[in-house]
């Protein structure tokens, strides 16, 4: 037995990498908004209200629940797929319809591609050995909560998920009131990095529904980013450029996985 059995994800994984950084994080849900809102099942997220009422909220409830299954030990990360679970379970049974199996596999394919995305973006290419890590990790995070269908390695997902990407996004009125929330929610200045953010890391059939054009000023910050991100300014240049109420909540995410593995233990 490995001595990071214990591990949902092995303490020296990529995986952790990734979800260990502020940075990385956001960019992944840069990403996850934006196809969020054209996903063809996102009437899901509006009957609850929690997404369009709060849409940051709801951002940091879904890094918390990726992170406990990133950085915890196997059966906590397992409690927590659980609840995630029983928590889609209890909105099937309040509308009386089951959320469909494509959807729950779209999600999953926006955590494996955006989580590869947003660090080739940030940090460097990663190695098809890496990429395939990420894969795993979260078919098996779809295996514990029994979604079907899932693809059998990373080559079978990739194509899985060009035509995910063709069948299951449109642009719909849900679309156009979630792109009102975020403004509302962020501002009109943070609201124009999150579409810069999102040009640089949605795959072309997501920028094309939203119209996102080509223009991506932020491709030169980020060059610059890799040989400044650990200096003090790099930080402060951050935080000055997220809402109040959500810099303690983001600088946590900031945390190196040794630091978690402590905590956890």
């Amino acid at each position: 037995m490995s001595q990071h059995s214990e591990y949902f994800v092995a303490p020296n994984s990529v995986v952790r990498t990734i979800w260990g950084k502020a940075d990385t994080v956001l960019f992944i849900f840069a990403g996850a908004a934006a196809e969020f809102a054209l996903n063809k099942a996102v009437d899901w997220l509006y009957f609850t209200g929690r997404l369009p009422a709060d849409p940051l909220a709801r951002l940091f409830s879904t890094v918390e629940y990726a992170r406990q299954i990133v950085f915890a030990e196997r059966a906590a990360a397992e409690r927590a797929i659980d609840t995630i679970a029983a928590i889609h379970a209890a909105v099937e049974a309040k509308r009386g319809m089951a959320i469909p199996d494509w959807a729950y596999r779209d999600v999953l394919f926006m955590l494996i591609d955006y989580s590869i995305r947003a660090f080739e973006a940030l940090e460097r290419p990663m190695t098809l050995a890496e990429r395939a890590e990420v894969f795993q990790v979260f078919t098996r995070v779809g295996q514990r909560m029994g979604i079907p269908e899932l693809p059998a390695s990373y080559a079978n997902w990739e194509q899985t998920r060009q035509e995910h990407l063709a069948e299951h996004l449109e642009y719909s009125r849900f679309t156009a009131d979630l792109y009102r929330q975020y403004a509302k929610h962020l501002g009109l200045f943070r609201y124009r990095l999150l579409l810069q953010a999102q040009r640089v890391v949605v795959p072309e059939p997501v920028s094309q529904l939203l119209r996102l054009g080509r223009v991506r000023w932020l491709l030169p910050a980020l060059f610059a980013y890799r040989y400044t991100q650990h200096l003090p300014f790099s930080k402060w240049a951050r935080e000055s450029l997220l809402p109040d109420g959500y810099k303690e909540k983001i600088l946590r995410l900031d945390v190196a996985p040794t630091t978690e593995l402590r905590a956890a233990g």
